[in-house]
């Protein structure tokens, strides 16, 4: 039975998180107007500012199924599987209830946007059922989701009349609920994230091979993806909803290249950002920074992060409003889909060289939180402790 971390694993998984912080303070104290990937009114700085942090839902959900993988050496398969289902379910209601509070600070349910959890906590309920199944079957069908997906995009929703909603949530984000008082925007779909989370568990295997074998597949699959990128893209045929074009410069034209369609993560978008992280996940391996020791510490405990960073940026919101303006309010409504998560007052954006600073103070809060809930875990042997 597998006892100890995975150091590389848990590295990698931190970085993400920490990058993924630099969005969220983005979302929060950055102009939301601004659509980062829109070449027409985008800046340099804040497209790479948003396309660095590309790379953590991907991990994410690569990382959830090689963890469920590896918690499979340490359980029994029946055991395993209810632990899925399980921990599935929980990251389903952390999403609907917990983050969605952190996001807004209220309970009027009038917008609410489903994000990553949603997803993930799907990838799990699948994945409860997927394990019972060979190895080589898991990866088919995570191989036919990434791969074959966006042959979909043709696909609207409005065509499916009744099963409409089941297409929203599978493949093509939009509103899944519009009341007139309330509406539900479904922003992650489960197709082909679930397929990401499959990969992940296969990929798991190789962690009982000898160190020298897994780096070699380690590196072949890395720049195997990125190659297969860099042709695809280049083709201009399929992969992604969108196409790249020559710009005025060679930076915009680059920018061009790496515009891809997030939602739902195109098989492009997802080979440029899994195939560096396959690298990185080989180059930690075999050389992990001692300056990156508190990046490890977040890898352990990334949902305590996920949660509690969400309510520490939106509380720092919340002083900023009360500090500029001398009014909090905008920080407690619920904003329609074109201000979320509140609608800003006048003037809010900070700037990036600000944000840059807020996200370096966040990160200075979270690391001794997360310092002091991984020795919670590590010496508690309460049950409840894994599930966040």
């Amino acid at each position: 039975m597998r006892s100890t971390r995975i150091q590389s694993i848990d590295l990698l998984r931190g970085l993400v998180i920490v990058i993924m912080a630099l969005d969220h303070v983005h979302d929060f104290f950055g102009d939301l107007t601004a659509q980062p990937t829109n070449l027409t009114t985008t800046t340099a700085a804040l497209f790479f500012t948003r396309w660095i942090t590309h790379i953590c839902a991907p991990v994410f959900s690569l990382l959830t199924g090689t963890g469920a993988y590896l918690a499979g050496g340490r359980m029994p398969k029946p055991q395993l599987s209810r632990f899925l289902f399980s921990r599935g379910l929980w990251l389903i209601f952390l999403e609907l209830v917990v983050m969605r509070f952190a996001l807004q600070f209220n309970l009027d349910y009038h917008t609410t946007i489903i994000t990553v959890l949603w997803a993930l906590g799907w990838s799990m309920l699948t994945l409860a059922g997927l394990i019972w199944l060979p190895l080589w079957a898991i990866i088919l069908f995570g191989v036919v989701l990434v791969a074959g997906h966006n042959a979909l995009d043709g696909i609207n929703a409005s065509m499916l009349g009744k099963f409409a909603p089941l297409w929203i949530v599978l493949h093509a984000p939009g509103i899944l609920i519009n009341t007139g008082r309330s509406v539900v925007v479904v922003s992650y779909v489960l197709v082909p994230w679930i397929g990401v989370t499959a990969l992940g568990y296969a990929l798991g295997a190789i962690f009982s091979w000898n160190p020298g074998r897994r780096q070699n597949l380690l590196s072949w699959l890395g720049g195997g993806l990125i190659a297969a990128f860099i042709i695809l893209r280049f083709a201009n045929i399929y992969g992604d909803p969108s196409r790249w074009s020559r710009q005025d410069s060679p930076v915009w034209t680059v920018m061009s290249f790496l515009n891809l369609t997030k939602y739902p993560p195109s098989l492009l978008f997802l080979l440029m950002t899994l195939g560096p992280a396959l690298l990185l996940l080989r180059l930690f391996e075999k050389d992990a920074p001692r300056l990156l020791g508190p990046v490890v510490i977040v890898g352990r405990v990334p949902l305590f992060f996920y949660v509690v960073h969400f309510y520490l940026i939106h509380l720092l919101a919340v002083a900023a409003s009360y500090l500029r303006y001398g009014r909090v309010d905008e920080m407690f409504q619920s904003p329609d889909l074109g201000h979320f998560p509140f609608s800003q007052p006048p003037g809010w954006d900070v700037g990036l060289p600000m944000i840059y600073l807020l996200w370096l103070t966040v990160l200075a809060i979270m690391f001794p939180l997360c310092r002091w809930y991984a020795h919670l875990k590590r010496t508690q042997g309460y049950w409840w402790l894994s599930y966040l």
